[in-house]
């Protein structure tokens, strides 16, 4: 995950990848020098070989053999949205800088900490809120709409999925378009707490030091000192992201609901994920102990390769939009043997 150097924007004002962030008149505006939909689609994508014809076939005999196919889907999907991600070599953030994610636990004992997240948050949103699907989205969103795509689970919080338009989806981590109160547990919309972070600070300014993944900045300390958090307005506990940060962990009831999935599915295929957090990786073991075929789709090494009857190294959104969902083989003696089936799928 590389991160973009900011640029003073005079006046107090902040200018960060085409950004300008400026109060005036008692509230922030958001200046687009260019376009943002979709965001530099290679600057956050490591480098990958050119797509192999015998790959993509390889890929495409997998997805026709497939009848209820589960998707799980990492940050490497979503690079090519212009979303860094944590762990790509040379720009994943662990190999541009030795800066880290919050910590669950930071964020729920110290107001301070709290202040500086949603401060570094304020600035980086309107940028990250902005992002929208790439070809692989929209690809997965089509799988399912054709009747291919069994369930879709996504370990990323971005939202991507959802304005792609899949419905058969479980956030797992959750998503950062919703806040939560820590105490009650009233939630609501990310862009409401947006307007009223602007009404509590109509004249705070800070230069940005850098984008970093999940919607934030870099920022100092003494940048975020004035800042000021508003608080649940049903109860006056804490606000966070509804989203599992390190060192929490995912609800038991949606990990037992994906279990269920999982053993629904007839195969199992990773998109964009090195499956280096336990959270997504438990998953793979399931499919494992129900002999359900996985293929990975990931630019670099993942934890689960040697469990994977395909390996892929390449972008997410080159290769899925050449896959036919409805394609179908006649010669499936010969497919059975390049992927064994599970007991489900040979049952149907």
């Amino acid at each position: 995950m590389a991160w973009v150097e900011a640029q003073p924007a005079g006046e107090g004002g902040i200018r960060m990848s085409g950004l300008t962030f400026r109060p005036t008149k008692g509230r922030w505006i958001t200046h687009l020098s260019r376009p943002r939909s979709c965001g530099p689609s290679g600057l956050f994508v490591p480098p990958s070989p050119p797509l192999d014809p015998e790959k993509i076939k390889e890929l495409q005999r997998f997805i026709s053999l497939s009848k209820k196919l589960l998707v799980m889907t990492g940050a490497g999907i979503s690079t090519e949205s212009g979303i860094p991600d944590y762990r790509s070599e040379k720009v994943g953030l662990y190999a541009r800088t030795d800066r880290r994610p919050i910590q669950h636990i930071d964020f729920v004992r110290s107001a301070p900490v709290r202040q500086r997240y949603w401060a570094r948050n304020f600035v980086g949103w309107p940028q990250f809120s902005s992002h929208q699907p790439n070809p692989a989205h929209w690809a997965l969103s089509n799988w399912e709409r054709l009747g291919k795509l069994h369930w879709l689970v996504t370990q990323n919080v971005d939202a991507l999925h959802s304005k792609a338009g899949s419905q058969r989806l479980t956030e797992l981590h959750g998503c950062m378009h919703r806040v939560l109160c820590l105490n009650c547990g009233e939630q609501t919309a990310r862009r409401v707490l947006q307007e009223r972070f602007q009404a509590l600070n109509p004249s705070w300014s800070a230069e940005a030091q850098g984008v970093a993944p999940d919607g934030d900045v870099f920022l100092t300390e003494e940048q975020v000192r004035s800042f000021q958090v508003p608080c649940c307005d049903r109860c006056g506990g804490p606000l966070k992201p509804d989203v599992v940060f390190f060192g929490d962990t995912v609800n038991p009831d949606k990990v037992d609901f994906v279990h269920r999935r999982v053993k629904e599915a007839d195969s199992l295929l990773v998109v964009g994920s090195s499956l280096q957090v336990y959270s997504g990786y438990r998953f793979i073991l399931t499919a494992r102990e129900q002999k359900l075929p996985i293929a990975i789709l990931n630019i670099g090494p993942t934890r689960s390769d040697d469990l994977a009857c395909l390996k892929l190294d390449s972008r997410c959104g080159e290769l899925l939009p050449l896959i036919d969902p409805q394609r179908q083989h006649s010669d499936v003696q010969r497919l059975e043997m390049d992927f064994p089936l599970s007991p489900a799928a040979q049952d149907s």
